[in-house]
């Protein structure tokens, strides 16, 4: 089937809210992990993924930092308005950022952010559909977001962001500032796997794609074809090329951690072989598409008729996706970002 046989509402599914994980579990490490390399599945803890991997592989981690990216604030004339800063444009205290206010405010105009702590001048619209507002800070914006800003955490996560969130919304080898969304397959990695996975033998490297709020966007055609991906910036070293090259001379897989590092490394190869450096991606993964580069994929649950979905379906197979979240419900497994993970092998063919 290829990819315009597709319609969005191939990819929807009932999912009872209360499987909707609104607090991570207790451990990171705790989460469950749903196998489904094989026909069948088979339920596991995280924990456990060391073991399911072999000397010589190489898992690919997004390093990338979620900024305190939410601001609250009002224009001068009292009106109220929510700031997610989307992209900080380097070596400038200017951001893109989604604005929702009663009425929006035109060039010229100064947002009070943090009740009068800092100011924000309107410059115009921006992004590639001009959706978004460009804004000039009256200080760096990195460090006013550490200061006043709150984690953005999803849509779907009912509670105001708590102190909790600042930690357990963030993977523990986060570096590089600048996402606005955590790459959450890795959120289940903790310093006891990390040492576990070392000590076995699994060697690590490292991209850096910043999550922008796209992601939470819905698809609004019905023909998926005819979805048009956001755009978001991404990095991949030489050192993380030349670790690919070895893995896959020794013979070993090259094991994404999320979907972000796998569109940021599928992005890179699609010159047919993988290229260091830094650019934009709106890549848009759907059955069909050819993977040059990962092996396995390791991904938390995702909403119904995502661009996500689409993309889990085109690696592992629609079929065989959609089995494995009948099963993931039957067995109220914990979905969306602070949720349970699922370990996937390539479809072959």
């Amino acid at each position: 089937m290829n990819t315009r046989s597709f319609t969005v509402a191939d990819f929807d599914f009932a999912l009872p809210p209360e499987l909707i994980a609104q607090h991570p579990a207790a451990e990171r490490s705790a989460s469950r992990l749903l196998d489904g390399r094989a026909a069948a599945p088979v339920d596991r803890i995280f924990r456990e993924l060391p073991a399911l991997l072999n000397p010589g592989d190489l898992l690919v981690f997004n390093n990338t930092k979620v900024i305190k990216a939410r601001l609250f604030g009002h224009k001068a004339s009292g009106g109220a308005v929510e700031a997610l800063v989307e992209r900080v444009l380097p070596g400038t205290h200017e951001v893109w950022t989604h604005l929702r206010a009663s009425k929006s405010p035109k060039p010229g105009t100064l947002v009070h952010f943090a009740d009068g702590a800092f100011d924000a001048e309107v410059l115009g619209r921006c992004g590639p559909d001009g959706g978004m507002f460009h804004l000039r800070f009256s200080g760096e914006p990195f460090e006013l977001l550490e200061q006043h800003g709150h984690v953005p955490l999803p849509p779907y996560i009912e509670h105001a962001d708590e102190e909790d969130d600042v930690r357990r919304y963030q993977t523990v080898f986060a570096k590089e500032p600048g996402a606005v969304a955590a790459p959450t397959a890795a959120l289940h990695f903790d310093e006891g796997v990390l040492a576990a996975l070392a000590a076995r033998g699994v060697d690590t490297a490292h991209v850096t794609l910043h999550v922008g709020a796209g992601t939470f966007q819905p698809v609004r055609v019905d023909q998926i074809s005819e979805h048009k991906m956001h755009s978001e910036w991404f990095e991949v070293s030489e050192a993380t090329v030349a670790a690919i090259a070895q893995t896959k001379a020794r013979g070993g897989q090259v094991v994404a951690v999320g979907t972000t590092t796998l569109r940021a490394l599928e992005s890179a190869a699609l010159s047919g072989t993988l290229q260091a450096g830094a650019r934009e991606t709106d890549i848009f993964i759907t059955p069909g598409f050819e993977f040059r580069v990962v092996d396995r994929l390791i991904t938390n649950f995702h909403l119904p008729k995502s661009t996500l979905m689409m993309l889990v379906s085109a690696f592992a197979g629609y079929e065989p996706i959609m089995a494995l979240y009948r099963h993931a419900i039957e067995q109220h497994y914990r979905f969306f970002s602070y949720g349970d993970a699922m370990l996937l092998e390539r479809q072959q063919g």
